[in-house]
């Protein structure tokens, strides 16, 4: 019989809120109170990463979920109302979203249906990449938020994107929300049969139906009372290829955004601030000077004459001097150029990939035989691509800006260098000297259209100036644009401004010249928000309710103590298309394990059922024979794979002084002789623990797969059958132990144990007993005292 083997032991500084076991890796996630998201390794409970709480995303999780694959955790903050996709090999968020209310429950699953229309669709999906250019990584000179698109030989879009199979993101809440998330990204529905607040949730595989554990509180004196739901969520599964299709566009759609968010952010950091110090220089100037000559006069009659006023000579050759006029000259030509090339490489190439998914989901949308039901809209789709082009158009008006800036520049600051150099009557050299007509031309324009004084820019903005024309576009205010391209000669803009027709045709993108790149993106996010919305709330408005169940009231005692995990739990069992609830009733001072099997497919009514499970005596020297075979109450169970359920228990409170036990209990066990199983009558009007005495009952006395947690009080356990791990957490939430749960050779763990008794070991069943009885002999130790010295001996060797 499979036996238990301890690898790792643990006392942690701050409180455990939430676990959980990557589904693929021997990795384990841990959440604590200060709202630190940390990476452990199974081999002695390593550290891998940890992940700050920080004011961008917050410092309060409440729910942990590993994408199937195991390559992304996702995390719920409560304060921020955020979701936070984070990298497993580094602590990174890759994406982020925000929700309505606080998330108290996740569950991530992956569809295994198969079919020959989804197998083309997996194959088909390379198509993009034969027409679209792949996406150039993002600078790395910037900041760590661009850095996760720039790593090389690794695309990050790809690792967000993960596995073209549908998985699904389910997010349950307060006040009966319930949401449910395409690829983790992508909100397929907006779940509303539902009241109250989310305690577990669990998507069936084959997408047929939704169970939802709820507490519902009345009123704020009044005990809660938990309450199981069932939903039909048919649409979904009987449109799987539809949905996949389209969840899998807009799950690029969601990446591109985030992408071309990220790009925004490497312009940002691109641009230089230090033209800004000229403005409130001139405007200084402009306040301090004794002449009634405005600085665009002084500085032409420098063009033309040569000559400047002192207190012209002494702002250029105090304050400006010729040593910072050429640093300046070179900051603004690095900035531009930078500027330029990521909106050329980035901006542009994301904004075309944007198009091109968003024309194929027009295509889809227009099939209405196949999308119309999923709320699949052509004319919201068609708003979406509108959005895109005026982005696009935006981001081509601040090439031509800064292009003629950098032309500007180039011909002002040589100009005003030389200018300089003679006023400090340095040697000028010959190459730097000339200067054609059309040089002075330049300088001439560059100086009417930057250095005329607007009074009404200083009421905005505190100063008389805005030489600098880049920035403006790249600032994130609702605000208009300090000084808009000027559209006075532009010929194309005027006859589309009188052609009436033109005006308002559909195939002309709308242009807004008052308004900043930022707000223009902004504006795109927001549209192809609401196009992403429709199906969200149609395929949400199609869930119905199926089944509904009272399940039993909490007890106020409870709330005394810290909560991490509360029964119920809920599995799905992926063979035979069933739904598990696990939960326990109290009698007494003896809860009972129920298990409650429901069909996914709500049209079928057999082989639903309940069943209750107690524990009888398998401690031989605990307690005498004559006494309650129902000796033991279950603080934590979670199934650990299609078989079995994994328990923590306890002994009965005559016998509170005896240890806690961690046990295995194989569903065969429980599920004997089920053709001759009496029918238990569900009776609506009742809650279930007023039912419990009807409920046929079960007594299980397990063989060897149990054992006992020397000097730990404790009261959770997480698990994952299929990596064969569980990690059992203490009732203080800050002593963990970490079991590999089926190991066949027991070698090692006989030695350990013969070493920590120093006697010859008779038998591997009586171990765990003869562990009792060591533990009974020790005095004066707390069982809280005794792994604080595990731990710091582990920690030495």
């Amino acid at each position: 019989m499979p036996a238990f083997r301890q690898v790792g032991e643990k006392q942690l500084p701050q409180e455990v809120v939430v676990m959980a076991w990557s589904p693929k890796r021997d990795l384990i996630a841990l959440a604590n109170r200060a709202g630190e998201v940390l990476l452990h390794r199974l081999a002695n409970f390593q550290r891998v990463w940890s992940l700050p709480p920080n004011e961008n995303t917050g410092k309060e999780v409440t729910a942990l979920a590993w994408r199937p694959d195991g390559k992304i955790l996702a995390f719920g903050l409560a304060d921020t109302k955020r979701i936070i996709l984070c990298d497993v090999e580094k602590p990174e968020s890759l994406h982020s979203f925000s929700v309505n209310l606080s998330v108290t429950y996740m569950h991530w699953m992956e569809v295994t249906a198969e079919s020959s229309i989804l197998t083309s669709f997996y194959n088909a999906e390379d198509e993009a990449n034969l027409v679209l250019p792949k996406l150039p990584a993002l600078p790395k000179n910037y900041s760590t938020t661009a850095k996760i698109f720039s790593e090389e030989k690794s695309d990050e879009i790809m690792k967000l994107l993960g596995d073209v199979r549908l998985n699904a993101l389910v997010l349950g809440g307060s006040s009966g929300f319930i949401e449910i998330y395409a690829y983790g990204m992508f909100k397929i529905a907006t779940v509303t049969e539902v009241a109250g607040s989310c305690r577990g949730l669990c998507l069936s595989s084959d997408l047929k139906s939704l169970s939802v554990i709820a507490e519902i509180q009345d009123s704020p004196d009044s005990e809660a009372e938990i309450t199981y739901f069932q939903l039909d969520t048919s649409l979904l599964s009987n449109y799987l290829p539809e949905v996949t299709r389209m969840a899998r566009k807009f799950t690029h759609i969601s990446t591109l955004l985030q992408y071309i968010k990220l790009s925004l952010t490497c312009m940002c950091e691109a641009w230089e601030e230090i033209l800004m110090q000229m403005d409130s220089r001139l405007t200084k100037f402009v306040q301090e000077k004794n002449t009634t000559t405005s600085v665009q006069d002084e500085f032409m009659q420098l063009l033309l004459w040569g000559k400047a006023s002192l207190e012209l000579q002494a702002l250029l050759m105090n304050q400006l001097t010729v040593k910072g006029l050429k640093k300046l000259g070179q900051s603004i030509e690095s900035s531009y150029s930078s500027i330029q090339k990521l909106v050329i490489s980035h901006l542009q190439s994301g904004s075309e990939a944007l198009l091109y998914y968003l024309s194929e989901l027009k295509g889809m949308a227009l099939w209405k035989q196949k999308y119309e039901s999923l709320g699949l809209d052509a004319s919201g789709i068609e708003e979406a691509t509108t959005a895109v082009g005026s982005f696009i158009l935006k981001a081509n008006e601040l090439l031509q800006v800064i292009d003629s800036s950098m032309k500007n520049f180039k011909a002002f600051f040589r100009w005003l260098y030389v200018a300089m150099l003679r006023m400090s009557e340095d040697h000028v050299l010959p190459e730097l000297n000339k200067m054609t007509q059309k040089d002075i031309t330049f300088v001439a324009d560059f100086l009417t259209e930057h250095f005329n004084e607007a009074p009404e820019l200083y009421n905005r903005k505190g100063k008389y100036f805005n030489v600098e024309r880049v920035g403006q576009y790249l600032k994130d205010e609702d605000e208009d644009l300090v000084s808009p391209p000027n559209t006075e000669g532009n010929q194309w803009f005027h006859f589309l401004k009188n052609s009436t027709h033109l005006k308002e045709s559909p195939l002309l993108f709308p242009y807004y010249p008052e308004k900043s790149l930022h707000f223009v993106k902004r504006q795109m996010e927001e549209v192809i928000d609401q196009c992403l919305q429709k199906p969200a709330d149609v395929i949400g408005k199609s869930v119905r309710q199926a089944f509904c169940a009272s399940l039993y009231k909490t007890s106020r005692s409870e709330d005394s103590s810290p909560q991490l995990f509360k029964l119920p739990f809920l599995w799905n069992d992926k063979t035979s298309n069933l739904h598990y609830v696990l939960f326990t009733i109290l009698e007494g001072s003896i809860s009972k394990i129920h298990i409650l099997r429901r069909h996914t497919d709500t049209s079928r009514s057999v082989g639903n059922g309940i069943v209750a499970v107690e524990f009888g005596n398998f401690l031989n020297n605990s307690i005498n024979e004559s006494s309650d075979s129902r000796c033991y109450s279950c603080l934590d169970a979670h199934f650990y794979d299609d078989e079995t359920v994994t328990v923590v228990l306890k002994e009965s409170v005559e016998q509170e002084g005896k240890e806690r036990i961690l046990a295995q209990l194989p569903l065969s066990s429980v599920y004997t002789d089920e053709d001759q199983e009496v029918e238990f009558i569900w009776d609506s009007t009742k809650r279930l623990d007023e039912q419990s005495d009807e409920i046929a009952t079960r007594t299980v006395f397990l063989d060897s797969q149990w054992r006992v947690l020397e000097n730990m009080k404790a009261q959770y356990v997480a698990v994952n059958g299929i990596r064969k791990v569980s990690c059992v957490l203490s009732s203080n939430l800050r002593h963990v132990r970490v079991f590999e749960m089926d190991v066949e050779d027991d070698g090692e763990v006989e030695e350990e144990e013969e070493e920590e008794t120093t006697q010859i070991a008779a038998g591997e069943p009586e171990e765990p007993n003869r562990s009792v009885d060591n533990q009974e002999n020790v005095c004066g130790a707390s069982a809280e005292e005794l792994p604080d010295e595990a731990e710091e001996n582990e920690s030495n060797l």
